[in-house]
């Protein structure tokens, strides 16, 4: 009798959170080879990382703060995933600027899995929807992302998120920070976004 193999489970990459850190600090980690960085606002990045991604084009950008309209064509420059995609208007926007540069980043729909008023995002409700929006613009969407209600156990929105996920077919997953990562991994989470536990307290 023959054992089949138990397919291997696909380990989830950590995005290294460098927001507000300066370049001292990540020097160490792209030294040591770590590649992927995230970053939440757009004119930092560019301050930061426009002339490493020259020297280490290896080096994979990932957007995970809010994202004005007027900041996406430098955005499409710079960066090579946008994990915080929640409106029409933004995707809209991201097409035009992809054809125009000639460059196709790889993209998360931000889903308000609380359904917290002070939290962008799009309605749980309204995904199904908004994916087929953005498959009909062209948009390369790689999976869903979401920032759980900070005051509740993160495990049933992540559960959520992750059956949302497998609903819609996509093969990634952006959830799980330096609080609740593990609890992420439990649920199937591909991308976890860790800052403070790689570069401690930001001031």
């Amino acid at each position: 009798m023959q054992l089949e193999a138990t397919p291997k489970k696909k380990l989830p990459k950590i995005i290294a959170v460098s927001k507000t850190f300066g370049i001292e600090k990540i020097s160490p980690l792209i030294e040591f080879g770590h590649l992927d960085f995230g970053e939440n606002k757009v004119q930092e990045a560019i301050n930061k990382w426009s002339d490493i991604k020259i020297e280490k084009p290896q080096i994979k950008l990932h957007l995970i703060g809010k994202l004005q309209t007027n900041k996406v064509k430098f955005v499409i420059k710079l960066f090579d995933y946008i994990h915080s995609l929640d409106s029409e208007k933004l995707a809209k926007k991201i097409s035009e600027e992809e054809t125009k540069q000639n460059k196709k980043l790889k993209l998360f729909i931000q889903v308000n899995i609380g359904n917290e008023d002070q939290k962008s995002g799009i309605n749980k409700e309204s995904v199904h929807k908004f994916y087929n929006y953005c498959k009909d613009l062209k948009l390369d969407i790689i999976g869903l992302m979401c920032i759980p209600p900070s005051s509740e156990s993160p495990d049933k929105y992540f559960k959520e998120l992750s059956q949302l996920n497998n609903q819609l077919n996509l093969s990634e997953l952006s959830m799980g920070m330096s609080s609740d990562y593990l609890k992420a991994v439990e649920n199937s989470s591909s991308y976890l976004r860790i800052g403070s536990s790689i570069f401690g307290s930001r001031s």
